[in-house]
């Protein structure tokens, strides 16, 4: 043997004898490679690690390499127990499940929502956690490309019952040009992949509990006393009224008769206040019990006006007395008219707000605008005679809001009206490179209504105001008037724009596909980018529900005074400058 080998030799049997008695496990390999060896020996206790020994050994032509550490035991015990944690389910989760009736074995895969969490109780909890909770799911609809959106109509939306073990959380975002949610697929099935296999059943508690705010419960107690005294005072009050109308009409009798079916209908009221009074508390057996009276006293009523009618002797006006006929036609409309009246305040106090919020919907405009601010002010308690007293005081700027969604051609009318009409002008920019110390201050400031894609121009509320003023012809006295060509997002901000009165009109087009054959033919000449992360149909799609949310918008505001179809663009320009001269009256 020669030198080299008895030295390695040597050192392997050294290396042998300072190992712990228990033994050792290593792995080799013919190339250089990090191994870990692992010494199992409970009886050794160390303060510190101590560095990790390499040999090398000549097992063939190239060097092999061991590297040996010391792992704890308690570690070790701690590393193999240690599990991922698992989420704990919540309403608004999007998850995974199966249908059952889909014709594959484990069932169709479906995506759905979760609106509701309920305990089992018709079934023991095992110990595992199963059989304990119960979710009903929302179903949710397939777009395509990985997305998943709520069905628009609650007709046409599906739910589903199933355990908690038996459903998957998917990590699903919300992407808000698709209007829908994205969930990760897996490659080749295109199946939702779920981020955990389940959900944590053993430590699930069920639904945490909402806190309740006691001053708001107290509110709402003080709020509901003063609703059922006034629906009360309200139905007392019909039913004197219409007992006059009844004596002025009928005589005294009928009227006494509708009065008593009146007083019946407050009765009835009172006793049905008792049961909504004791719902949910320990008294509400007995209180649901007690209000069941009130079905007797419209019985009682007739039952008094028969007694009355036999009473009288030759004066019955009642011709044959018989079980079922001791009363006449008119003598029970008179009572169960008056028993009803109590709902004639119930039905007024429902539909007088709705009555007044369409009054003022129906007013077109800024007008219409004005008056539910307003009415919304003197809600709130502000003094309106301040207000009369300022707005008088203090001029507003009338500004020509042309706005409509995407596609419809409303640029177009806009920039011939500015070249056909020297009265009407273009609000004034904020030039980013002109003054950029003022565009900053203003974007830091959050005051822009609306920067242009490129980032340069800035479009401010002065820049709105003040634009018809600096373009005004002093000598000959002409008044101007500022255009704002806007999108939908810039026109919900010019409402809120004090200081100005709004003249609104809406650009748009009377059929949907119309909007997708304009829309498809922007993406096609590529006015329109792509995402990389997009296709022309993902874009296409987004574009045509962002409009929908457009003309619902349009349609609902009360901002637009004017209506424009812009289906021939002479047409449509004719109608926009008849729009625009009323700026000027």
């Amino acid at each position: 043997m020669s030198v080299d080998g008895k030295m390695r030799a040597f050192l392997l049997l050294a290396l042998l004898l300072v190992l712990p008695s228990d033994g050792f496990a290593f792995t080799t390999s013919n190339t250089i490679n990090l191994k870990t060896v692992a010494v199992n020996n409970p009886a050794t206790t160390m303060s510190r690690f101590a560095p990790a020994r390499t040999l090398y050994t000549h097992t063939s032509p190239t060097l092999t390499k061991f590297q040996l550490a010391y792992i704890p035991p308690e570690d070790a015990e701690k590393a193999n127990k240690t599990k991922p944690k698992l989420p704990q389910p919540k309403i608004g989760d999007v998850v995974r499940y199966f249908d059952m009736d889909g014709g594959r074995a484990e069932g169709q895969v479906l995506v759905g929502k979760i609106s509701l969490i309920q305990p089992i109780r018709s079934e023991p909890a095992s110990e595992d956690g199963t059989n304990k909770w119960l979710v009903e799911i929302n179903e949710m609809e397939d777009v395509g490309d990985g997305y998943y959106a709520d069905y628009p109509s609650r007709k046409r939306r599906k739910c589903a019952l199933r355990k908690l073990e038996e459903i998957a959380p998917l990590p699903a975002s919300f992407v808000r040009t698709e209007d829908a949610y994205k969930v990760p697929v897996e490659r080749g099935t295109n199946r939702p992949r779920p981020s955990h296999a389940s959900y944590d059943l053993i430590g699930y508690e069920g639904p945490a509990a909402v806190p309740i705010n006691q001053e708001v419960v107290k509110a709402d107690g003080e709020n509901y006393g003063k609703i059922k005294f006034d629906l009360i005072r309200n139905s007392a009050i019909a039913g004197a009224a219409g007992a006059i109308v009844v004596q002025l009409v009928s005589g005294s009798n009928i009227a006494v008769i509708y009065a008593a079916g009146a007083f019946a209908g407050v009765a009835y009221l009172f006793f049905l206040g008792i049961k909504t009074d004791t719902v949910g508390s320990a008294d509400a057996k007995l209180g649901s019990n007690v209000s069941n009276l009130r079905f007797v006293f419209p019985g009682l009523v007739l039952v008094g006006v028969a007694l009355n009618n036999m009473m009288s002797g030759d004066s019955n006006p009642v011709s044959s007395p018989g079980l079922f006929s001791t009363v006449t036609p008119e003598q029970f409309g008179a009572a169960m008219a008056g028993f009803l009246t109590y709902r004639v305040p119930l039905f007024v106090s429902q539909l007088s707000p709705v009555i007044s919020e369409s009054a003022t919907d129906m007013i077109p405009g800024s007008a219409g605008m004005a008056m539910r601010l307003a009415q919304d002010a003197k809600t709130r308690g502000v003094d309106m005679s301040l207000l009369k007293d300022k707005s008088a005081a203090d001029g507003l700027t009338t500004v020509f809001l042309v706005s409509g969604p995407e596609a419809t051609g409303k640029t177009t009318l806009v920039n011939k009206l500015l070249e056909s009409d020297s009265r009407f002008v273009k609000p004034v920019l904020v030039d980013k490179v002109a003054d950029g110390v003022k565009f900053e201050r203003l974007e830091q400031r959050g005051e822009f209504l609306e920067v242009d894609p490129s980032g340069r121009y800035g479009l401010s509320k002065e820049g709105v105001l003040q634009a018809a003023e600096q373009s005004s012809d002093s000598e000959n006295g002409e008044q101007k008037v500022v255009v704002v060509d806007a999108g939908v997002e810039l026109a919900k901000k010019m409402v809120n724009v004090s200081g100005a009165r709004l003249v609104g009109v809406w650009i748009g087009l009377d059929d949907l596909d119309k909007f997708e054959s304009r829309l498809k033919s922007k993406i096609s000449s590529g006015l329109v980018p792509i995402p990389e992360d997009e296709t022309e149909d993902t874009v296409l799609r987004a574009k045509v529900r962002q409009v929908v949310k457009d003309i619902e918008f349009g349609v609902v505001s009360g901002v637009f005074e004017f209506t424009i179809l812009n289906e021939n663009i002479d047409d449509s320009l004719k109608q926009l400058k008849d729009a625009a001269s009323y700026c000027f009256k």
